[in-house]
Parts: structure tokens; sequence; C-alpha cells
């Protein structure tokens, strides 16, 4: 792949992303409850039912190879010599491509927990309580940062986070996609903090070459209603893969914001966050 042809990729990269989450919502709006496969069960090294299941690629080119032994099913071929081996080097890449306030746009800031803490990791728990805890076996660096919209002008406070996990195998990187898109069957509703919960997620799997899926080896993209208090919006939550590297985002809604604007974050964010993981992994393609 030539420069330029990375270039013209790169810029359909936010349509094609809003395009396959557009598809993917329309999917999820007649699932029901009980649609998808099993829930969610412990993590292993082999490969998840669930995704072959879903259709998804990686339960059949997922191995314990790193992430430069693309299989054919894939848009992108890392150099092995750039993919990450050691946690200071998954570190380094986490922070170099979660995204800032300034990477969503005009008007984000950070929130007043601007990051995650370091060597942890945001795992669902038997309760449905998202926590953070140390990093697990496969995972060698992970990353969240939040930002947010202040309320004003009539709308709401919209609140955004950005994610990267470094796993040491595809096959790990693979796992937490089946785990991502079995999750909304144990826990149709999880809580996010004392006051925060999410409630009636229903999720969709769109491996690469389905849809307008051509940015990426897999992507799970869940949606329902973000609570606090009485206050109910709508609730978008992207987790994409590339090779050993997985993208969470997720949005918030809020009064003033479209489902439209909420999707227009989201895939720009995903797309951004794409491109750096090509910048920083990519040989000469």
């Amino acid at each position: 792949m030539s420069n330029g042809n990375t270039v013209v990729h790169r810029s359909n990269w936010p349509w094609r992303v809003a395009a396959s989450v557009a598809a993917a919502t329309v999917v999820l709006g007649g699932c029901s409850s009980e649609s998808g496969g099993k829930a969610a069960g412990p993590s292993s090294s082999a490969p998840s039912k669930s995704a072959a299941a879903s259709g998804s690629p990686s339960a059949a080119a997922s191995t314990s190879s790193p992430g430069g032994d693309a299989s054919p099913g894939t848009p992108f071929k890392a150099d092995p010599a750039k993919v990450p081996g050691t946690k200071s080097r998954a570190k380094a890449l986490a922070a170099a491509v979660a995204l800032k306030p300034q990477g969503w746009g005009a008007g984000f800031r950070a929130q007043q927990q601007a990051v995650s803490t370091p060597g942890t990791v945001a795992l669902l728990d038997e309760q449905c309580r998202w926590e953070r805890r140390a990093l697990p076996k496969g995972v060698l660096g992970s990353l969240s940062r939040y930002s947010e919209i202040p309320a004003a002008g009539g709308k709401g406070e919209l609140k955004v986070s950005a994610a990267v996990t470094v796993h040491t195998t595809v096959r790990e990187a693979d796992e937490q996609l089946a785990t991502t898109l079995e999750e909304p069957l144990r826990c149709r509703q999880q809580q996010v903090r004392t006051d925060e919960w999410i409630s009636g997620l229903i999720s969709n799997a769109t491996p690469y070459g389905q849809g307008n899926n051509t940015y990426s080896d897999d992507q799970v993209v869940e949606m329902g209603k973000y609570l606090t208090g009485k206050h109910e919006q709508t609730y978008y939550w992207y987790v994409t893969r590339l090779g050993t590297v997985t993208l969470a985002v997720s949005v918030k809604g809020a009064k003033g914001y479209s489902d439209g604007e909420l999707i227009k974050y989201a895939s720009n964010a995903t797309a951004t966050m794409l491109s750096r993981v090509e910048s920083e992994l990519g040989g000469d393609n």
C-alpha cells in the first residue's frame, strides 16, 4: 500500500466506521434480549465459541503469535519489530493512541477524573459492576482517558471515554471482543459507578469484510441507556480490534444531542485511534 493510498483509506474511515455502526444499530434495534449467543464464561486460551457463532474471522484466524503475524482476513499487518512485547512499550503505545480531550473536537475538556489508574484495566465482575483491576495475564498495558463537553446553551453534559488495551497476542485481543459481545447477555444492566448505570444493553459484531468494516479485524457495538438518577440517555460503546490492540470508545448521551451526533463522535474517535495504531505499528505496507 502506497502512502497515497493510505491517505485515501484513512480519509474514508470516519464514514466507513459510521456506516458500519449505523448498520449495526439497525440490527440491534431489532434484537431481543435473548439474541446473539450464550452468556460469557471464563476467558481461556482457546477461541471463543460465541466468536465463531458471531461470524468473527478471529475465531479461525487467532493464534498465539504476536500481532505482526496477520491472517489473510485482516486489513493491516503490523511491523513485528514495533508490536509491544513489554509493559513499558505497551504503556507508551496506549498513551500515544488514546484520545485526549482535544482529540474529540471543539468544546471538550478533561473530566474530573481524566485518566485511569496506572497498571489497571476495566473489567465487569460477577455482580455486573465495572471495576478496575490489576492487569491480568495476557494484557501488557491499558489506558483510559475521560473527556466531556460541559452543559451549556440548553444542552446537557456529554461524557465520553477512549481506552486502549495492548495484549500479548492476537488471540488474547480477540478474547476481549468475544467477551464484549457476550457481556450484555449476562448483564443487561451494568453498574459503572455508585450512581451510574447502563441498562437495556444489546450488542452486535461486525468482523472484517462484513458490512462496511474494511478498517479493523473485528468490531463490537453495544447500545443501551445510560442512567443517572431518574435521567435516561442513549449510550454507545464501540470496541474495535487491530492486531493485538483493542480500542474502546464510549459516548454517554445528554439532553440536546441526537443519536446521529453521538455516533459521529464515536466513529471519528475510533477512526482517529485506528489511524494512530497504524502509524505507530505499521511497516512499509
